[in-house]
């Protein structure tokens, strides 16, 4: 209906002046919305608050951005969607006003150990171009200077035209010279696996001789390693002869037959390193981790030491320095050198790269050099070094998303990713951003915060509107949103200490500090002043001492709160045992799976360029398993009721009675001890939110015995609200006899220690050093750092 038909009173509205200006969302039902309906005015900074589960991110990035990206993936022609990821449309009834949505998430950036921040940025690209225009001596073009480019030489029988049909065959040579180090092929160190780790030499292939972690005799590399030829594989490894030994360990892919079926094999050890050493060790399942740190020795090369290059592309240099040194430079003293360059030819290119390297000033990364490994990078470092191509981006009416940019952000840098935003939002760009620091709500045009609580009990929009109104609002981030907390008024004693000694990991300057024991020390400082390489560096490495880190649980739709903490375990011996049945048919991975989905719950149909339908499997309704095993219960309920329980509800249920299971009540405690009372026992790991993923990856360390915990940024991805828990556990674990050091930024925590390690003054080789030692009230009473400043404005002292 238009306006005219409405009313003849009122003037027409300009034409779609309102219909424009909004996004308009209508009965999303996305993970645990409910029927979620928003109006979101465009061309504002929109603010999207609320505790960790509540729905923040299903509206955000599972409706609005993803039906954003779909749309604009289904103008690209059948072919070209083939080699693209395939969207599904988001749970929702209606979406208008939708705009290119470019998506700026935590996700670490790509773990493949050759990606740096320089050749992530572009900022190598444009550094290789300069060197091979300026550098003395010029050895060649760009790639010369590409430690991901090797050297090429070639000879063989070339044909020349010589005129009307007659030719001519020359022998030539021919070489592409590339910057990659012949000995680290570009790595930047070298290997040396030990072999003892590989096999057990006394017994042979067939009596499981190798330890290597999927290398089993019983599936394809049995087949492979019988039916190959090049060896006995009945004969223990110690009485192969050198050729035999030669074939398993090193032999390079060869082309076999067994069985009628062409294969390929290759040596262990060409294997290993194709499988293990081509990834980033960090990025690898725990349990090959494990056997990668057990089995391989890296070193830094020795030819050329840690740069990555070759001799060529180290020799040719530009005002006395390589490529090498200047990747290994500051990015804020690079700007400075790349500054003194006065060279009109390149002109243009020096412009871009100088705007490249003065953004990352500008985002606090200045301290980062582009030399440093994409892996290395927090989700905070990350997520801004991914800004960073949007900043001078002439780009304006697009929607921009950001997932908690202040990550990993001292409050004295949170001002500046502010200004950032308002930057973006002030060239006429949409902003959605999805935060819990009241810094970067208070600053938003317009809020909508979601609740009341999580999980199930969320997935509604409970407040719409300003900041004040907010604030009055009553909802539960309106009551959180101007909490202080308090200094505590006196502090624990502690039982011992720590010592480090001499610390020089990365910037840090010769660091001596005594870390106290028994209490709850919180290491803090800006964004790049050596807070982690402190405390991953010197104290990470001990016996007894577990590190918590923000890395993400990696896992599929199969695994679930149950099977990553170890909870099913328990659980399944408790049916078995109560059955006489074995365990494994209570394992929708296992014997117990439904045969038609697979223990999926869904069945997937693919239809090629369109997206992947997914339907709840018919035979088991979703249910995972087998309806035999369904009719095995424990206390009367069977294992697919189980799972689908909440952890309060499960702690009940085998805290008692005839399902009393003490090993499983245990860790639902810690589980409920984190604040992840609602979830869900089966709930897909892929469904959970960053601050839930955070706490349960916590809970499921918290089993592991030691002495010290080391948290880094636990208040990653909660709430105001899910702070003050998190507060009250630390609290638990430290009255318990632990000691827990926290690497944190945010205010609350640091006022609620016992003991502040405060580092600086600034970041990058302006920080390293220990600024204050000493309790939260002395520093406030200080305020000789930034830190102490910050903290006492939160405080208000």
């Amino acid at each position: 209906m238009t306006m005219a038909t409405k009313t003849d009173t009122q003037p027409p509205a300009p034409r779609g002046a309102t219909s424009h200006d909004q996004i308009r969302v209508q009965g999303a039902r996305e993970n645990n919305l409910k029927d979620v309906s928003v109006a979101i005015p465009k061309r504002q900074l929109t603010v999207f608050t609320g505790v960790s589960g509540s729905g923040k991110s299903s509206l955000v990035f599972g409706t609005i951005a993803a039906e954003s990206q779909r749309l604009i993936n289904e103008t690209y022609s059948a072919f070209v969607q083939g080699f693209m990821p395939t969207l599904s449309r988001p749970e929702v009834d209606v979406l208008e006003g939708l705009t290119t949505a470019i998506i700026v998430d935590q996700e670490r950036m790509g773990a493949n150990p050759r990606s740096t921040v320089g050749t992530a940025t572009d900022a190598n690209a444009m550094l290789r171009i300069l060197f091979s225009r300026l550098g003395q001596p010029h050895i060649g073009s760009p790639n010369a200077y590409s430690f991901n480019v090797p050297s090429v030489r070639a000879s063989g029988a070339i044909t020349v035209e010589r005129g009307a049909g007659r030719t001519k065959t020359e022998k030539a040579t021919f070489t592409r010279l590339g910057g990659m180090c012949p000995r680290c092929e570009g790595m930047g160190s070298v290997n040396d696996i030990d072999l003892t780790q590989l096999y057990d030499d006394s017994k042979s292939l067939n009596d499981g001789a190798l330890t290597i972690p999927g290398y089993s005799m019983d599936g394809w590399y049995g087949r492979i390693f019988r039916g190959c030829g090049f060896f006995d594989p009945d004969k223990p490894i110690r009485k192969y002869t050198k050729k035999e030994l030669h074939d398993l360990l090193y032999k390079e892919p060869t082309k076999i037959k067994v069985e009628g079926i062409n294969l390929t094999y290759a040596g262990l050890i060409p294997q290993i390193q194709k499988s293990f050493l081509s990834k980033d060790v960090d990025a690898l399942q725990p349990h090959i981790r494990a056997f990668v740190e057990r089995a391989v020795t890296f070193t830094t090369c020795p030819e050329c030491d840690g740069t990555r290059l070759s001799k060529e592309a180290r020799s040719s240099k530009i005002n006395g320095k390589s490529i090498a040194d200047v990747c290994a430079m500051q990015i804020s003293d690079l700007a400075d050198w790349i500054r003194s360059l006065d060279e009109p030819s390149v002109a243009p290119l020096l412009t871009g790269l100088q705007h490249l390297l003065d953004s990352f000033a500008e985002i606090g990364l200045g301290y980062l050099s582009l030399d440093r490994p994409a892996g290395t990078l927090s989700g905070g470092e990350a997520q801004r070094t991914k800004m960073i191509r949007h900043l001078g981006s002439s780009l304006t009416d697009v929607t921009y998303v950001f997932d908690e940019p202040t990550i990993g952000l001292h409050p004295h840098d949170i001002q500046r990713m502010n200004n950032l935003l308002l930057r973006l939002r002030d060239k006429g760009n949409t902003v959605l951003v999805v935060e819990h620091k009241p810094e970067t709500i208070a600053i938003a045009d317009h809020v909508v915060d979601l609740g009341p609580r999580a999980g199930t009990e969320g997935g509604e929009v409970v407040f719409e509107g300003t900041v004040e109104g907010l604030r009055a609002s009553g909802t539960l981030t309106g009551r959180h949103l101007d909490d202080r907390a308090a200094l505590k008024p006196d502090t624990r004693t502690p039982s011992g200490a720590l010592e480090v000694r001499g610390a020089r990991t990365h910037n840090l300057r010769d660091v001596n500090v005594d870390i106290p024991l028994g209490v709850l020390v919180v290491v803090t400082g800006v964004a790049g002043s050596g807070k982690s390489s402190l405390i991953h560096g010197s104290v990470a490495g001990r016996d007894g001492v577990v590190v918590v880190d923000q890395g993400a649980i990696r896992g599929s739709r199969r695994s679930n709160p149950a099977t990553y903490t170890g909870l099913l375990e328990p659980i399944r011996k408790a049916f078995a045992k109560a059955n006489g049945v074995k365990p494994a048919l209570f394992s929708a991975n296992s014997e117990g799976a439904c045969p038609t989905c697979n223990g999926a719950g869904v069945i997937y149909t693919d239809l090629g360029v369109m997206a992947t339908v997914e339907t709840t499997c018919e035979e088991c309704e979703g249910k995972r398993f087998q309806a035999s095993v369904l009719e095995y219960t424990l206390g009367g309920r069977n294992i697919a009721e189980v799972l689908a329980m909440s952890v309060a509800e499960a702690e009940e249920f085998f805290a008692q009675g005839e399902a009393r299971t003490p090993a499983a009540h245990k860790i639902l405690d810690r589980l409920a001890d984190v604040g992840l009372g609602y979830l869900t026992l089966g709930q897909p790991l892929t469904t959970l939110s960053g601050g839930e993923r955070q706490r349960l990856k916590l809970a499921a360390q918290m089993a592991e015995k030691c002495d010290v915990y080391v948290l880094d940024e636990p208040t990653t991805g909660l709430h105001l609200a899910d702070v003050e828990h998190l507060l009250g556990l630390l609290d638990r674990l430290v009255d318990s006899g632990k000691s827990v050091i926290v690497i944190e930024h945010h205010q609350a925590v640091m006022a609620h220690a016992d003991w502040i390690i405060d580092l600086g003054p600034g970041a990058g080789h302006d920080g390293g050093r220990i600024v204050f030692e000493g309790t939260p009230a002395d520093l406030v009473a200080a305020r000789s750092t930034l830190t102490g400043e910050h903290l006492a404005d939160y405080v208000g002292a």
